[in-house]
């Protein structure tokens, strides 16, 4: 009322003045208000690298369908010292309408199945081997198992585990889960049975290895051995009876020219895989640089060549012990000689510094086969006239030629004699070995594929 007396006051003319200032005033606070609402709307996003968009999580909040809400994305521990092949890319979120969208990765990153029957377009079956019969007793070995799988893919071949009809193949240390065909059903359990119902005793199989500087031994062994068909290049195979094998060594040992390099027992379970391996280095200039120190000029540069035999034998038995299966694997690598080329460096004072580096000139020879044959009969293999083994040692180092002139006498026919001897407790020790069931332990993957 107070105010309304002092307005009363003023002269009609100033107080419609004064109405008009304050209607203007409210006009413009109201147009102040609405233009600040499209401006919120209108600010500038944060980076996808930063946020990442979502709907609100705060309570009582509700998002619409025209509202985008920001979430702050939680970083990675030790973001800044992971690879980036590992860590999460950001979400790329909807981009380009419909009719200029991006292309779908979902072809490189497969397409999600909803899941369902597995195919049986060709009769497949899902069947579980029990192999605890067999892992059982292999307390100390590193899965046990890995052997039985090798053993499949060795008789069943590869393809037919990534080629139609569908199928597939697990093991554990207890079991074999297999789905395929039946047909490859019964390939299958063949192979398991000869784990699980052969012999679980550690069995005893010897290597010998020879070589002779002339394969002029054959005609005299001719008559003794029996041909055996192979399928690696320049490979012959024989088979032999125990008594004909030892007539065939004895004839060897009486030549001047045979060495016997390595004769061992290995003992090993049936299906598994043991190693044998005799190698040694051999140095050489590799390179020749400036020396750090200035004098001498240059240094030699050594490297080492690693050269020997390493061999690998897999033995799988039949259920009865008649039949040998065996896969041997040979590699070996010797340094025929070394080939000195000469190099001319250049020196401060306008002079030539000349020195040689060396050229390995390597020869090597490989076996990968696998053998079957009675299991009292001896299998022996050469592969010709190739690399030797192992390099003949002077017994007095300062005649040892091939230190001064860098080459090695190493031509030879390497012959390896495989017997198999049975039990290791019929061949060792005078007490049967008792075999003691083990309980399931954990493993670390070996990495075999």
């Amino acid at each position: 009322m107070a105010q309304a007396n002092l307005l009363g006051s003023f002269p009609k003319s100033v107080r419609s003045r004064i109405f008009r200032g304050i209607a203007s005033a409210c006009l413009l606070t109201a147009g102040v208000a609405i233009a600040c609402e499209p401006l919120a709307a209108q600010s500038f996003s944060l980076p996808s690298n930063s946020v990442a968009r979502g709907p609100s999580t705060s309570p009582g909040n509700t998002p619409d369908n025209n509202s985008q809400g920001f979430a702050p994305r939680t970083p990675a521990p030790n973001a800044a010292n992971t690879p980036p092949s590992l860590q999460t890319p950001p979400s790329s979120g909807n981009r380009g309408s419909a009719n200029n969208a991006l292309p779908s990765s979902g072809a490189a990153s497969g397409q999600l199945s909803a899941g369902g029957q597995l195919p049986r377009e060709a009769g497949q079956e899902h069947r579980v081997y029990n192999l605890s019969p067999y892992t059982g007793y292999l307390t100390k070995h590193d899965r046990p198992h890995q052997a039985v799988v090798d053993w499949i893919v060795r008789e069943t071949g590869t393809d037919v585990w990534h080629t139609e009809p569908f199928g597939f193949m697990s093991a554990d240390r207890d079991e074999l889960k297999v789905y395929h065909t039946n047909e490859m059903h019964q390939v299958i359990a063949g192979i398991v049975e000869r784990f699980v119902a052969g012999d679980k005793e550690p069995q005893v199989m010897n290597l010998r290895l020879m070589t002779v500087s002339n394969p002029n031994w054959r005609s005299n062994a001719h008559m003794l051995m029996q041909h055996v068909n192979v399928q690696s290049p320049g490979l012959q195979a024989w088979l032999l009876t125990k008594e004909n094998a030892a007539l065939v060594m004895n004839t060897l040992r009486s030549r001047t020219d045979v060495r016997e390099v390595q004769a061992v027992d290995l003992i090993m379970n049936n299906g598994q895989t043991e190693k044998l391996a005799s190698t040694r280095g051999r140095n050489y200039v590799l390179n020749v640089k400036p020396s750090p120190a200035h004098w001498p000029p240059y240094e030699p540069e050594t490297g080492e060549i690693q050269e020997g035999f390493q061999i690998e034998v897999s033995p799988l038995l039949s259920v009865d012990g008649r039949t040998l299966d065996c896969v041997i694997k040979a590699d070996i690598d010797q340094v025929d000689k070394f080939v000195p080329v000469e190099l001319d460096l250049p020196l401060p004072n306008n002079q030539v510094h000349r020195t040689k580096i060396e050229v390995p000139q390597l020869v090597s020879w490989r076996l990968h086969e696998r053998f079957r044959w009675p299991s009292d009969m001896v299998l022996l293999l050469s592969c010709g006239v190739v690399a030797s083994p192992e390099r003949n040692q002077s017994m007095v180092p300062l005649l040892n030629l091939s230190s001064i002139t860098g080459t090695t006498a190493g031509r030879s026919d390497a012959l390896m004699f495989v017997e198999f001897r049975g039990r290791a407790s019929d061949n060792l020790t005078t007490t049967p070995l008792v075999p003691q069931i083990g309980t399931r332990v954990s493993a670390p993957n070996r990495g075999r594929y």
